[in-house]
């Protein structure tokens, strides 16, 4: 063959060559997406890669729907809601969260927390929560005077959630609410003074004085009957100092077995005319505690005075104190009712009271047990309840125990 045959020859191997290596490597990718899709080597590839184009237009379609309702969700709800990254940009706040910033519609998202909440506060409940995980705080807004709640949770996926609650109002009604308890109190303070007074000058002069035995048990109705007027002011006006937070200890050494005995002297009276026995059951070595001896005593008088209402007459009512590792644990033990199991876990709340009909004409606010937790746990204490119905209770407060130096 001549020259010019062969070099024809030669070229069409060269391109025969190329053409089924390129055959080989097509079918090597095809093999390859099939592995890829999940498909065999006879089913339709085409088909196939228009089925997952589908899932894919599926799948973004499903995630504006479930946007668009999340969007939804959170407009329905009266809390602010805003969703931060972790630069602090907001990604996502609700209606009620513009309405409380005062932006308009859509003018949180893209803000950093600072331009957004316009308060360092809230930003610096944005940085602990993206620190530690979690925070809550109460801000009042200047200007304004906008109270809000903060409460901010990391997100388990990217994020965290800040959630305002605007309590402006409530906070309005409560600083009514703890006026007019405050005005009222002191109001009726100085007339049941007064009737207290003369009422407890008849009672003592009862023995020197020859008085029919229906006006010497009316004086003397009269004198217990004040006395729980009393002792019901006196709950309100220490309700009051609570939420305004006027009420701050003022805390020292104290010997409980001293307070115990001073509390039990100042109601012998209130036990004797109710004919209750009052006891004590102390250690030979005063318990000590650091706390307001003025506070624990108040605590002790609402315990007792309940052991003392609730006690029918001639039963005793004792109160105990002992050390038990690093507590102090202060009982009061009567005979009386008891508490049915059902109020045992809503006795300290406050205005709580058990069944009307078994304690009327007993009186009472509802608030004596509720200060009791107060004073205790204001100590680092506990206090819980121990009855049998129709047997009666012990009350009992465990305290940090103090230094004896």
């Amino acid at each position: 063959m001549d020259e010019p045959a062969l070099l024809i020859i030669g070229v069409l191997g060269i391109v025969a060559g190329t053409a089924i290596l390129v055959a080989l490597l097509q079918e090597r990718t095809i093999d390859g997406v099939r592995d890829i899709i999940g498909v065999g080597r006879r089913d339709d590839v085409e088909a196939a890669a228009r089925g997952l184009r589908q899932g894919r237009e599926s799948a973004e379609w499903a995630a504006r729907r479930s946007s668009e309702d999340l969007g939804h969700l959170v407009n329905l709800v009266g809390a602010g809601i805003v969703r931060l990254d972790d630069d602090l940009v907001v990604q996502l706040a609700n209606e009620a969260a513009q309405a409380f910033l005062d932006r308009p519609h859509g003018g949180l998202v893209g803000l950093s927390a600072i331009a957004a909440f316009g308060d360092h506060r809230i930003e610096a409940i944005a940085r602990r929560t993206r620190d530690v995980g979690w925070a809550n705080g109460e801000i009042v807004r200047d200007g304004p005077g906008q109270t809000l709640i903060v409460r901010a949770r990391r997100s388990p996926i990217a994020g965290f959630w800040l959630v305002l609650e605007d309590v402006s109002e409530l906070r309005r009604l409560q600083r009514i609410r703890a006026e007019f308890i405050d005005n009222l109190s002191h109001e009726l303070r100085t007339p049941l003074t007064n009737v207290r007074l003369l009422t407890e000058t008849l009672a003592r002069d009862l023995d020197r004085t020859d008085l029919p035995p229906r006006v010497r048990g009316g004086i003397l109705k009269i004198d217990v009957e004040s006395g729980h007027l009393v002792q019901m002011v006196n709950e309100l006006l220490d309700l009051s100092k609570i939420e305004q937070g006027a009420a701050p200890l003022h805390l020292d050494v104290v010997d409980l077995g001293e307070v115990i005995r001073g509390t039990v002297d100042r109601l012998r009276l209130f036990a004797d005319r109710q004919d209750v026995n009052l006891e004590t059951d102390l250690p030979a070595d005063p318990p000590i505690v650091r706390g307001d001896d003025e506070r624990l005593g108040q605590m002790l008088v609402n315990l007792l005075h309940n052991a003392v209402k609730f006690s029918p007459s001639g039963a005793t009512v004792t109160v105990r104190a002992a050390t038990s590792g690093d507590e102090v644990v202060i009982a009061v033990e009567d005979h009386g009712v008891g508490i049915p199991a059902g109020d045992v876990g809503r006795i300290f709340e406050r205005f709580y009271k058990v069944d009307k009909a078994r304690v009327r004409g007993k009186g009472g606010t509802g608030l004596g047990l509720a200060i009791v937790r107060h004073i205790a746990e204001s100590h680092g204490g506990r206090v819980w309840v121990d009855s049998v119905e129709g047997e009666g209770a012990t009350f009992s407060v465990a305290l940090p125990a103090g230094a004896t130096t």
